[in-house]
């Protein structure tokens, strides 16, 4: 009995094991396409973009020469700065101006401690009439010969040295009233009234805000597309705008440490409003070459990437273009782009 128990079980278990493998090999016959009958490689049809609407702005690209332009750094001075000093030393009794006031030519701006002057005057116009009145004694006598040649001609060289003396007196008092020279904007004040001024201390900067100019160091390899009078493009900070510019001058020096020269422009259509000390750029034109430009607002960015939507068959694609530099409303492509490719102008949405 014991013996037909085991024999039975044995059967069970091998039906069980068989039935399992030929389950296996069913499954990996269906899952293998071994089942089912068989097709031929090939690609599948794609169809890639979307369809072209009918409002879109297009643009057909094509390569013509382009000047590229090179950018010259510089600062904004003014070509009239006129530093005002004393020329003789005396203590401040005013000051008229401040920093940015608007002056015109012949204006008092400092007035100096005078006192002293007029006290040397006064003592000079009496040393005068003194000597005019001994000059003209001596004349009469000379007439009468009652004086020598020699008593005239010593009392006319005093009479002439008074004279002298108070002309000498006058000028120095005109040295207590500094005036401006010029038209001009006061930019600098480095005095208060009770300093002590002394020959040669600046005491005041003044400027013409109409006689501007940027200098630029342009480097040597650029130096000779410049010439004297050559118009020029100017961009600055502020006021944030585009002028027109003059060469006015080219420095015959070459700067050892940057290798450039210092070239003046000479802003034309100032119209007061420009800053000493403002920061500008001149811009220079490279030799034309075949490039291809289109306008920025083409060049769509996707993260660190630049692309662009073309046109295929009626299909909207896009394509991964390199961008150079702008122009203005326009952006010069590197790669990515050939002549013939059709862009759109304003690329659609995702």
């Amino acid at each position: 009995m014991a013996q037909q128990r085991n024999a039975g079980q044995t059967v069970i278990t091998i039906l069980k094991w068989s039935t399992g493998i030929v389950g296996l090999v069913a499954m990996i016959a269906w899952t293998g396409g071994f089942l089912h009958p068989k097709v031929e490689a090939g690609r599948l049809p794609v169809t890639s973009g979307r369809p072209l609407p009918s409002d879109a702005e297009t643009l057909t690209v094509e390569k013509k020469p382009l000047a590229p332009r090179i950018d010259v750094v510089g600062t904004v001075s003014s070509a009239e700065k006129v530093y005002l000093s004393a020329r003789i030393s005396a203590y401040v009794q005013s000051v008229g101006v401040t920093a940015g006031s608007a002056v015109k030519k012949g204006r008092v701006l400092i007035s100096l401690d005078d006192r002293e002057i007029k006290e040397k005057r006064a003592a000079a116009e009496i040393n005068l009439k003194q000597a005019q009145t001994e000059y003209q004694r001596t004349l009469s006598l000379y007439k009468k010969k009652a004086a020598t040649e020699q008593a005239l001609t010593a009392a006319e060289s005093h009479y002439d040295a008074a004279q002298s003396r108070v002309a000498e007196i006058k000028v120095m008092q005109t040295y207590t009233r500094i005036r401006s020279p010029i038209d001009g904007v006061v930019t600098d004040r480095r005095v208060e009234v009770g300093d002590l001024a002394n020959p040669g201390q600046v005491l005041l900067t003044v400027y013409d805000p109409l006689n501007m100019r940027i200098e630029v160091p342009v480097p040597v390899r650029l130096i000779e597309k410049l010439s004297l009078n050559q118009a020029v493009d100017i961009t600055l900070d502020r006021p944030a705008r585009s002028f027109k510019g003059t060469v006015s001058a080219i420095v015959s020096e070459i700067d050892p440490l940057s290798r450039t020269q210092l070239v003046k422009i000479h802003i034309d259509d100032n119209k007061g409003d420009i800053l000493p000390g403002t920061f500008g750029r001149a811009w220079l034109h490279e030799d034309a070459y075949p490039a291809i430009v289109v306008p920025s607002s083409a060049v769509m960015s996707l993260g660190q990437l630049e692309m662009v939507q073309i046109v295929e068959n009626g299909l909207i694609l896009r394509r991964m273009v390199k961008v150079g530099c702008s122009y203005g409303p326009r952006v010069e492509i590197l790669s990515g782009l050939a002549d013939g490719d059709v862009i759109l102008v304003s690329p659609l949405k995702e």
